[in-house]
């Protein structure tokens, strides 16, 4: 057996029979063909040997929503992923049991997300990048100054010889070395062995994963190792054979490789349906991490849902160890109303109707006592009350449970058997019926006749978007004249930092500085198509009595107007200004910007903001 440390790092490993298994070069790709035909569903062999469940000390969940959830949808905005970020944090607890988040680092915006999201200060998740298995690429983990990246190393055949045109041993020897830069610049690698459950196990990734505790023991710096199950391949049945069993995977990696088990971490996909079940049993078997993405997001059928993680772990500990479960909820509804995503109704733990019941016999159970047809105390775990289906045995009674459950009604908003609208609800579904009608009445007829007669209950879409357009206008304009040269209060310091910002905002059509005085100490920073039509608009002129000036200077703060039509363009337009501060946070000015609704709306619906 092999000697190791009290910080479990091997020791005299060249003389360790534990180092017997060598990288087995081939001439042809091993392709499985037995076992993976593609012609037809791939098979699960069977070896019959089985292996008993090793749980680590510690299991986490690391998160991927930045990175593997980004290439299954629009990219998210800046803005969006620190307020998700804020979110797994939250809902990670005391305990940072969502351990780190993953980043690209590609382009100026991917950097921006990651600044932002270290400026919130945040134990909890780690922030950690994600890159190609390139020198140039290692430069950004640098320059960024993250402790920590993820390595993409494809490790099956499939990779290596079909995608990549090289042989094991020139694989091992590129991936080796990308390792050995990367920990020349005390950067922690994290090895992601790609397609692993159609890779040669003992022919290629214990080998690979050998060299790397080498490496690891030599270096002193902790080398992680995630298994990329990228097709989702992955089996958990008791006696499955390599390379699609997860139990013998992981206990390969601990065994024999000698890879300690908070140093593994495990990343499925759903593509046969087994995405949580593969990660549960990557954790019951030794595997440290699970990594996942909130809501499932990823390529093609996606990774394990992070809030569905968050509920296994606490059914295995048996506690919450700090999570905040209601925070998931939270993230459901920022997902659809933030990111307009329909979440299917039937989505486990935030769908809507995850704890709706439509059989007659079962709503009536449930009024009565709701422990006899819920799974969980819904309402305390995850802030989502227990929710009926409605039926022609429902009454008023069971209208009233719908439509204060469903739209979060409380205290005096509360509705009552008494309410007209009730009572004109049950008198339409009931002529449904007499009509000769025998289903349920959906969640969507619910909510379409709750907005008939309880419309004053509803915020519209253009209402959400003004509200949004409001935050966004007030944030834009508070960091603006956060500006060291806006607060110069010097225009030719301002007027390049004005025009930038207009250039990368085309929403906005107009922006202004004034000074103490009111008057106008900025040229007009405006699109070239506008110039001419602010002409009247000039130097020093005085708008001491306008709104906009009167109230930041009144009350210190962002102050954001009613829609107006521009008198310059004609169109609908809102106008946020705020003061600007000298060093001693006095007032010295106001900064003014005049924004287009409609293209900004455009821009949001795009998923450009």
């Amino acid at each position: 057996m092999a000697r190791w440390n009290k910080d479990r790092r091997l020791l005299d490993h060249e003389h360790s029979s534990f180092w017997k298994y060598r990288l087995q070069e081939v001439e042809a790709p091993n392709l499985m063909r037995e076992i993976f035909p593609y012609v037809e569903v791939a098979r699960i062999d069977f070896d019959y040997k089985f292996v008993m469940p090793q749980p680590p000390h510690e299991m986490v969940i690391t998160d991927t929503t930045f990175r593997d959830g980004q290439q299954a949808r629009p990219p998210y905005t800046v803005r969006q992923i620190v307020e998700i970020f804020d979110m797994l944090n939250r809902l990670s607890g005391p305990k940072g049991i969502i351990r780190q988040s993953e980043f690209f680092l590609y382009s100026a915006k991917d950097k921006e997300a990651v600044e932002r999201c270290r400026e919130r200060g945040y134990r909890y998740p780690e922030i950690t990048g994600w890159i190609r298995a390139v020198a140039g690429d290692l430069l950004l983990v640098k320059e960024v100054g993250l402790p920590e990246t993820g390595i993409l190393a494809s490790v099956s055949d499939y990779h290596i010889f079909l995608k990549l045109k090289w042989d094991r041993r020139r694989a091992l020897e590129e991936y080796l070395a990308i390792v050995k830069a990367a920990l020349d610049l005390g950067i922690i690698p994290r090895c992601h062995f790609e397609d692993i459950t159609r890779a040669d196990m003992y022919g290629f990734c214990v080998p690979f994963a050998l060299e790397l505790m080498k490496l690891r023991a030599e270096s002193g710096i902790d080398i992680k190792i995630r298994l990329c199950d990228t097709m989702g391949y992955g089996v958990p049945y008791p006696g499955a054979a390599l390379p699609r069993s997860v139990p013998k995977l992981v206990r390969a990696m601990i065994d024999d490789a000698g890879v300690p088990g908070h140093l593994l971490e495990w990343h499925g996909h759903n593509d046969f349906h087994k995405v949580l079940v593969n990660s549960v049993t990557a954790w019951l078997y030794g595997c440290g991490a699970v990594n996942g993405a909130l809501l499932g997001f990823g390529e093609r059928t996606g990774n394990a849902p992070i809030e569905g993680m968050i509920i296994e772990y606490i059914s295995l500990r048996g506690k919450t160890d700090g999570l905040d479960t209601t925070v998931i909820t939270e993230i459901a509804q920022y997902f659809e109303k933030e990111l307009r995503y329909h979440i299917p109704p039937n989505y486990p733990f935030v769908g809507k109707n995850f704890n709706n019941t439509s059989a007659g016999i079962h709503a009536d159970g449930l009024i009565k006592n709701e422990e006899i047809y819920n799974a969980f105390d819904t309402a305390r775990i995850l802030n989502r009350p227990v929710t009926i289906t409605i039926t022609d045995k429902s009454g008023k009674a069971g209208i009233v449970h719908w439509l204060n459950t469903r739209l979060g009604l409380e205290g005096e908003r509360q509705v009552d058997k008494g309410h007209p609208a009730v009572g004109k609800i049950h008198k339409r579904i009931m002529e449904w019926y007499d009509a000769g009608r025998v289903t349920s009445i959906s969640n969507e007829e619910m909510e379409s006749l709750a907005r008939k007669y309880l419309s004053e209950y509803f915020v519209s879409e253009f209402d959400q978007l003004k509200e949004k357009a409001y935050k966004l206008a007030a944030h834009l304009a508070e960091d603006l004249a956060e500006r060291e040269e806006i607060r110069s209060m010097n225009p030719a310091l301002q007027e390049p930092v004005l025009q930038q910002a207009l250039d990368n905002y085309p929403f906005v059509q107009f922006m202004y500085i004034t000074n103490l005085e009111g008057r106008k100490i900025t040229r007009n920073i405006t699109h070239i198509v506008d110039r001419a039509k602010y002409e009247t608009m000039q130097l020093d002129e005085d708008l001491s009595n306008r709104p906009w000036f009167i109230e930041p200077i009144k009350s210190g703060k962002v102050y954001v107007s009613d829609f107006y039509t521009s008198r310059f363009t004609a169109a609908l337009c809102i106008t946020v200004s705020v003061p600007v501060r000298n060093e001693n946070d006095e007032i010295q000015g106001v900064l003014g910007m005049d924004i287009r609704f409609e293209a900004l709306a455009k821009m949001e619906q795009d998923g450009e903001i």
